[in-house]
């Protein structure tokens, strides 16, 4: 098995908390797919918590570690992202965002307070969570004619990919997620089934 195409991420969505002189910070951390799904949970707790001073965050897709994003939302510069970024790094993760939006209790924390405030949080919430191996999937759509379809079952009896949706009539249509590295291998098998075609 290859194990370019495995990551780390988290189960479940889970929660945390630190506290430092009045101010709360209150971490969550979600197992995320796309862009578009931080947007809508960034929207969706800015909503939530609109009385919250700060709502800082750090997340981070695939596989390279080249893709993510730090906001410290009005704090000093690196005392926010950078911290709950480094909770990410250090769990060896991706596929998350961790967002912790912090109460003003008051008294300012300085740069060192904020930096290990966020840490703290973060780590929280990660501690709070189960830490799960997910592999990267290609998805894989095609029709073919009804009489082709034991020849297609066969295939994915051997193959063992996921069915995420298929349709018998006439003309069939099945969607299949497999793992990256064994998705080659599927492609060629089923472009040698007669009439098939790949989408």
């Amino acid at each position: 098995m290859s194990s370019e195409d495995i990551y780390r991420t988290i189960e479940h969505p889970s929660e945390g908390i630190y506290k430092e002189k009045g101010s709360k910070f209150l971490a969550f951390a979600w197992p995320i797919e796309s862009e578009e799904e931080v947007k809508e949970k960034l929207a969706e707790m800015k909503t939530r918590y609109h009385d919250a001073r700060h709502h800082c965050f750090a997340w981070q897709l695939g596989l390279d570690g080249m893709n993510y994003r730090v906001n410290d939302d009005g704090e000093p510069s690196g005392t926010a992202g950078k911290p709950i970024y480094g909770q990410i790094r250090s769990n060896e993760l991706s596929n998350i965002l961790v967002l912790v939006v912090r109460y003003f209790g008051g008294t300012k924390l300085g740069v060192s307070g904020l930096i290990n405030a966020y840490k703290a949080a973060a780590a929280d919430a990660l501690a709070n969570s189960k830490i799960v191996e997910r592999t990267v999937n290609s998805v894989i759509s095609f029709h073919f004619p009804y009489e082709s379809l034991n020849d297609v079952m066969k295939v994915i009896k051997e193959e063992a990919p996921e069915i995420i949706h298929q349709k018998f009539d006439l003309s069939c249509s099945i969607i299949l997620s497999i793992r990256q590295s064994r998705e080659e291998e599927l492609r060629e098998r089923l472009k040698m089934i007669d009439h098939l075609v790949l989408e």
